[in-house]
Formats: structure tokens, C-alpha cells, sequence
């Protein structure tokens, strides 16, 4: 698989007053053909920024860009070939689906500009809606007529920035789908920024997950979810518990992680306590445990239905700890 995007060394202060914030710290990463993408980490860790030094609305203080083997550092956002899609949709209200999304084609004077509106709109399910007004639709067929307006010029690379946070749960999952589907029959290379970890390891093909400006981890959400390089990435990719091993009866150590699906509720053996809270989670209910060494824990459910103040014994799979160089 080719490479379509290459950060080299990459990095962005911006200055406030007598003082600067480095908003991204030397990253380095590369983005294949027709790969689905994420930048994922908390507010305010530099995912966004890289977005937007990317598409070339912001430029960076220093190291490389390279498109398709073109380095387009210096290059203004408007010769980039990369397209974004923004939380705002940004559409024009006094025009109809179908002309917000062949206004691009239309500035540029192509031709034939019916058929691959016509095309685009087909991709994203909205053909029925061309003749409607963004007033008329939903906040769901609002973001298929962006996706489709950024679509239809055929961008080497397609940059989402949050697009889905403006969207209730129900419809955000159906997107998530939606727009999986999209980069698939399209073939397009997406990077998409996210702060939502259930969004990031549900669509992407690889994730670099962020903290403070730097990627602390790159590699398939499996990965990253059962191997975290550092605590960080294992608290905030998921839910994990964090104890100190002679908590669970083990040779004294370095603290150790471990998953709410790891550990068991059990008749006997295990670590003794008492369930704290039973939080009841739809597909999955969670049991906060307190340990009689004074530890709290989090146990999914299993074939065990505790009620709580009830005394229960806890195992962890030795298999499924996790432990970080960081």
C-alpha cells in the first residue's frame, strides 16, 4: 500500500502575549492510500491543529508535508488536494442540496457538473433531498451534503474535524457506519479527528492517540486498546482499572492495569469485597467493587447478578494485565 500523507517532524507553537504554547511537538507519522485514519485525544491536545496544518490553514514552524510524494509544506490550502469537512457544515441556506454541493464545481467552471452532483449525492443516500434547503433537513442529511460538497472534487485526502459531535447518540452511531461505508466504496484516504475513543476504535483502520502536542501511540485500535504504551493511553482508550498488584494478591510491584472485562466476580478464591454500585449499562452492567483493602474496582458483568452491599470475591485473568514502559 502506498503512502498517502507524511508528516515529517512536525511542529506549531502559537504565541500568547510574552509566552508561546506548543501546540504540536515533533510528529512524525505516515497515512497510507485509501486508509481511515484517526487523530484521537482529549480537548486541547494538538489533534485539531494538525488538521489544520494539513489542509494548509495553518502553517508550520518547522518540518515537512508530503502528498502522494509531493511535499506540499508551502503550498496555500487552495493548490492542497485535500478537501475538510468541519463541525459546522457550513452550508449556503438560500441553495438547494444539489447546488451546495456543485457550488465548487461550478467556481471552477467544470463541466458536466449534473452528473457528478448527481453521483455524489447518490454516494451519500441524499439523491431524493436535491431539490430540498439545509433548513429542511435533518442535522444527519445536513452532514451527508457536506460530506458529499467535499466529496464531489475528488480530494486525495478528505480531513474530518469532529464532524458527528453535533449529532445525538442514536444518529451518531448510524454515521459512524455511514461514513465507514463511504471511505470504503470511495477508496478515499480519510483522517478524521475525534475526542470519542468508542468512535475512533469502531471506524478506524489505524489511530495515533495525542497528548500534549505529541502522539504517545500509533497502531490498529485492537492494539492500542489490549497493549497501551503508557498509563495515559490506557486510561483514556476505554475503561481500566489501576492497582498496585498485591492488591489482587501479587508479587509486589509496579502499578498494573487491567480491563472491566478482565476481571471476574467469583464463589471463591479471588480477592474479597463488597459491590459498592451496580451500574446498569444496556449491553453491559458495570459492578464498582470494594476491595476489603480499602481499592475500588470496575467488573463487567458476567453470569453473576450481585445487588448492592452483597459480598463477592474478585479473580483477574494474570493473562490480561497490562503493564506500560511509561
Amino acid at each position: 500500500m502506498d503512502d498517502a500523507l507524511v508528516l515529517d517532524n512536525i511542529n506549531k507553537s502559537f504565541t500568547h502575549g510574552a509566552s508561546a504554547t506548543k501546540a504540536v511537538d515533533s510528529v512524525s507519522l505516515t497515512i497510507q492510500t485509501n486508509e481511515f485514519f484517526t487523530l484521537l485525544g482529549p480537548s486541547g491536545c494538538g489533534k485539531t491543529t494538525l488538521l489544520r496544518l494539513i489542509a494548509g490553514l495553518e502553517t508550520a514552524d518547522s518540518g515537512r508535508i508530503v502528498l502522494l510524494g509531493k511535499d506540499i509544506t508551502s503550498l496555500p490550502a487552495y493548490q492542497r488536494p485535500v478537501n475538510t469537512v468541519f463541525q459546522n457544515y457550513a452550508l449556503f441556506p438560500h441553495m438547494t442540496v444539489a447546488e451546495n454541493v456543485g457550488f465548487g464545481l461550478k467556481m471552477q467552471r467544470k463541466g458536466n457538473i449534473d452528473a457528478v452532483v448527481k453521483e455524489a449525492l447518490r454516494l451519500v443516500r441524499m439523491a431524493e433531498m436535491a431539490t430540498r434547503k439545509p433548513a429542511q433537513l435533518s442535522g444527519g442529511q445536513q452532514q451527508r451534503v457536506a460530506l458529499a460538497r467535499a466529496l464531489v472534487n475528488r480530494p486525495q485526502v478528505l480531513l474530518l474535524d469532529e464532524p458527528l459531535s453535533a449529532l445525538d447518540y442514536k444518529l451518531r452511531k448510524d454515521m459512524q457506519l455511514e461514513l465507514k461505508r463511504l471511505q470504503r466504496d470511495t477508496g478515499t484516504t480519510f483522517v478524521f479527528v475525534t475526542h470519542d475513543q468508542d468512535e475512533a476504535l469502531s471506524m478506524s483502520d489505524r489511530l495515533a492517540v495525542m497528548d500534549s502536542g505529541k502522539i504517545v501511540q500509533i497502531g490498529a485500535p485492537r492494539d492500542i486498546y489490549n497493549y497501551p504504551a503508557t498509563r495515559f493511553v490506557a486510561d483514556f482508550i476505554g475503561t481500566c482499572n489501576f492497582v498496585r498488584p498485591e492488591t489482587l494478591g501479587l508479587p509486589a510491584g509496579a502499578e498494573i492495569g487491567f480491563r472491566p472485562e478482565d476481571v471476574s466476580l467469583v464463589k471463591s478464591g479471588g480477592v474479597p469485597g463488597t459491590i459498592a454500585l451496580v451500574n446498569y449499562r444496556g449491553s453491559v452492567t458495570h459492578y464498582i467493587v470494594r476491595l476489603d483493602n480499602d481499592s475500588s474496582i470496575i467488573v463487567a458483568g458476567g453470569e453473576m447478578l450481585p445487588k448492592e452491599s452483597e459480598r463477592v470475591r474478585v479473580s483477574v485473568n494474570p493473562e490480561r494485565l497490562i503493564r506500560w514502559a511509561c
